[in-house]
């Protein structure tokens, strides 16, 4: 093997970049392989900038631990197959490893892109693992939890790629006397219980007000969905009910034995014949409709109403036969067989 080859495979071992990028930069860099890191690391940069504005919707999240301290890290990619990706998973433990020797539990993400770490600020790493992968690759959130205060901390992974990373971790601190083999397995199911139940937020300062906004949103379309489904529910098992109203002698007795097909209700020409309260039921297009009718003399008083588009055609319908049979009626009446009432 050359010497050529034997840089490129040196490079390439200390960048991770592609054989043709160190093949390149070995060549514009007269075969030196600590310009070649440099150059390929400014050649980085520009296709980081290139792909910063990319959306990161997927990624992991590291769990890491000592005495001292525990360390949630929470790094996004552009696709899942990234974050699977046995390259990135290797960068998360690095820098998660990293993390646990900070001493600033507060530190900020800006501040922790700016330490360094083996001659390479953090930043930089997260250049050269867009470069190997591809892709848009952005630390999203850094939590330290200190272990120096007597309190017990339980931890659990879920969806796990690896044995520290996963999809969602959860950190539990308890304060509890004795620390033995039981309360551990209740810090694990507390924390295995909390992840299925996917909170929102830890408290009630950090809960997002658009999100409980779009939760109350959602609540009031699915209960109004409810609400429409259940009166459906209801016509479909008792059906509609039609009460027929008028004053006395106006031909409602006529309307409703019209309606029933049968002379169930007396017809005279003496105005209060009807004194009881008559109900039938029919069946219309498939559908019970109960038809009432009381007797003139009877006090209404109409609280309010509502329309049940389900059954528009069944109300059109019966009130197409109402005015139908009050013009046959009034038909018949002037011929004289039939008087209205």
């Amino acid at each position: 093997m050359n010497n050529i080859m034997v840089n490129v495979k040196n490079l390439r071992d200390m960048t991770g970049a592609g054989f043709l990028d160190c093949k390149k930069a070995l060549e514009a860099n007269d075969q030196s392989i600590e310009k070649s890191i440099v150059y390929l690391r400014k050649k980085g940069l520009v296709k980081a900038n290139k792909k910063s504005s990319r959306q990161t919707n997927e990624g992991a999240i590291g769990l890491y631990s000592n005495e001292a301290k525990t360390v949630l890290i929470q790094i996004n990619t552009e696709t899942d197959f990234a974050a699977k990706n046995e390259v990135f998973l290797n960068f998360m433990n690095e820098i998660g490893g990293f993390a646990l020797v900070v001493d600033n539990i507060n530190i900020s993400l800006e501040s922790f892109l700016k330490l360094s770490f083996r001659n390479k600020i953090i930043s930089e790493y997260f250049t050269d693992i867009i470069t190997k992968i591809g892709e848009n690759i952005i630390l999203s959130q850094l939590i330290i939890v200190p272990n120096n205060d007597g309190c017990m901390i339980s931890t659990y992974i879920h969806n796990a790629y690896k044995k520290n990373i996963g999809k969602i971790a959860v950190v539990l601190k308890s304060k509890i006397n004795e620390i033995d083999e039981e309360s551990k397995i209740l810090g694990k199911n507390l924390c295995m219980h909390i992840a299925a139940s996917k909170p929102f937020a830890l408290s009630i300062e950090k809960l997002d007000k658009n999100l409980i906004l779009e939760q109350f949103q959602n609540l009031i379309s699915e209960s109004s969905s409810l609400v429409r489904t259940y009166r459906r529910g209801r016509l479909i098992v008792d059906g509609l009910r039609v009460l027929i109203l008028g004053e006395p002698n106006v031909g409602k007795s006529s309307i409703y034995n019209e309606l029933l097909g049968i002379n169930r209700s007396i017809v005279a020409d003496v105005p209060g014949t009807t004194r009881d309260t008559i109900e039938s039921i029919l069946e219309i297009d498939g559908n019970k409709v109960t038809v009432m009718f009381l007797a003139g003399t009877e006090q209404i008083e109409i609280i309010g109403t509502f329309v049940i588009p389900e059954f528009g055609t069944i109300a059109a319908m019966i009130l197409a036969v109402a005015i139908i049979s009050i013009i046959a009626i009034s038909s018949k009446s002037r011929l004289g067989i039939m008087p209205r009432y």
